[in-house]
């Protein structure tokens, strides 16, 4: 009898253990992503949410698409979720626009198709959707060009090209876009 309490006792907590663990989570639909490099001694990093295309090839950019359905279109937050940061531990010059060290949020203008503009915006810390255009340190263009293939996952790349100078590049869908910049 003894034994039978010490095994129902012992069955009762595994079971109250069990109920408490957490079941296991779904990886998120836009996973966490980080874009670095060191480029004149200098770290640059582009902290974002990576959104897949899931199927919806085609109807992204376009005003009816997914992005036209955010509240600030043709405004892009660039990412999914938390917006897209930009963390410089030197000043850049984007294309002459200068960008003092410091961290900044990362928005896209795609209102053309061909030639965006790529928005470094001084407001941080904000959930993605969130813009507001007179906190914006500066645009400079940001011209697409068309992937060799779908890219299902949005990804920025940062390039060293040498001699202090760098490019940044998003590609996502179809579209691709590059835009230079000097570490100072």
């Amino acid at each position: 009898m003894k034994s039978l309490l010490v095994c129902t006792g012992l069955l009762l907590a595994a079971a109250t253990l069990s109920a408490q663990m957490d079941a296991p989570k779904a990886p998120p639909k836009s996973p966490p992503a980080t874009a670095t490099a060191t480029i004149a001694g200098k770290t640059i990093s582009i902290v974002y949410s990576s959104p897949g295309v899931k199927g919806r090839e085609g109807h992204l950019f376009t005003k009816d698409g997914q992005i036209g359905k955010d509240p600030h279109f043709p405004v892009w937050r660039a990412g999914a979720n938390a917006a897209t940061t930009l963390k410089t531990d030197g000043d850049l010059d984007i294309a002459g626009l200068a960008v003092p060290a410091g961290t900044y949020t990362l928005f896209v203008d795609i209102s053309d198709s061909d030639n965006w503009s790529l928005i470094v915006n001084k407001k941080t810390g904000e959930w993605g959707l969130s813009y507001d255009g007179t906190q914006d340190l500066g645009k400079v263009k940001f011209p697409t060009s068309a992937t060799p293939a779908l890219v299902e996952n949005l990804k920025y790349t940062l390039t060293d090209l040498g001699g202090g100078k760098g490019s940044l590049t998003l590609a996502w869908e179809n579209k691709t876009a590059t835009v230079s910049f000097n570490v100072k």
